[in-house]
């Protein structure tokens, strides 16, 4: 035990002998900022569709009238601003960083927006990554925020360990896609998610069918839909189905990823959002 132990485990950062309370990892946010809810987006690969799921999650919640956000916490691989179609940069105030507004009104925050370029290489070792996601939680000005979706970099390494130990994550939605080797996908994040005692609110699947333009069959090129089957062998929520589809694909192009209707394949997803928000 230290010499000036205050017998206060939770504002300590010694590690001894005597602690007697779990320490703390948790960033604390801006001054500015009061973000009621935070959700995490993840899948234990990459390629799933967590950025496309994100952005129709922010989207749609602003949409039905809730304050929402994106933190983008895939450094090496952003890809949010050009969904949206934000192409100015981050500027700071005395307060901190102020995030970029989609033209629907969600809050955005990535390293796209403080690179010169767009297409410059993010080249940086793990820690320096975690320390920007970090940053995006201390030091940007979010102000009111109801629901900030967290869009993470696939897998289970260093950046959603920090994004799990330094932001209070409420809940994940966990991304797969049909083929085979999805349950294992599930199985990774799922585990990972209990490990760090975070609750699993469900599971979407993207490029779950393409639908026939003509008759509006549903025809699954990856093989049939899995998602039933996985979300109950791991007790979880089945929140959505996301098709190929053209429509989709362009708008995303084009940065107007704001225009999909969302609802009609992440209802669920919704509604799972807003309980946890109400709740």
């Amino acid at each position: 035990m230290s010499e000036n132990c205050t017998h206060d485990c939770s504002s300590c950062g010694e590690n001894c002998s005597s602690r007697t309370e779990e320490q703390s990892f948790l960033a604390p946010k801006n001054s500015m900022s009061d973000i009621k809810k935070v959700i995490g987006i993840v899948s234990g690969k990459g390629g799933v569709g967590k950025s496309l799921v994100t952005s129709l999650m922010a989207s749609g919640m602003q949409r039905e009238g809730y304050r929402s956000a994106i933190l983008d916490a895939d450094i090496t691989g952003p890809s949010i601003p050009k969904l949206f179609g934000i192409s100015e940069k981050a500027v700071g105030s005395e307060y901190g960083i102020m995030p970029a507004v989609s033209r629907g009104g969600t809050k955005i925050m990535s390293i796209n927006l403080l690179l010169e370029n767009d297409t410059d290489p993010v080249v940086w070792r793990g820690p320096v990554i975690g320390g920007t996601v970090k940053q995006f939680w201390t030091d940007v000005v979010w102000e009111d925020v109801d629901c900030m979706f967290v869009d993470m970099p696939p897998g289970t390494g260093d950046v959603p360990l920090t994004v799990f130990q330094s932001l209070p994550v409420d809940g994940i939605i966990v991304v797969t896609s049909p083929q085979e080797l999805v349950s294992m996908i599930v199985e990774k994040a799922v585990n990972m998610a209990k490990l760090m005692n975070i609750p699993i609110l469900g599971v979407v699947e993207n490029m779950s069918y393409v639908e026939c333009p003509n008759c509006e069959e549903k025809i699954h090129i990856f093989g049939e839909s899995k998602l039933d089957e996985v979300a109950k062998s791991f007790g979880l929520e089945a929140l959505g189905r996301i098709p190929m589809k053209a429509e989709i694909a362009a708008r995303c192009d084009a940065g107007k990823v704001e225009a999909v209707e969302s609802s009609k394949y992440l209802g669920t997803a919704f509604d799972a959002v807003k309980a946890l928000v109400k709740g």
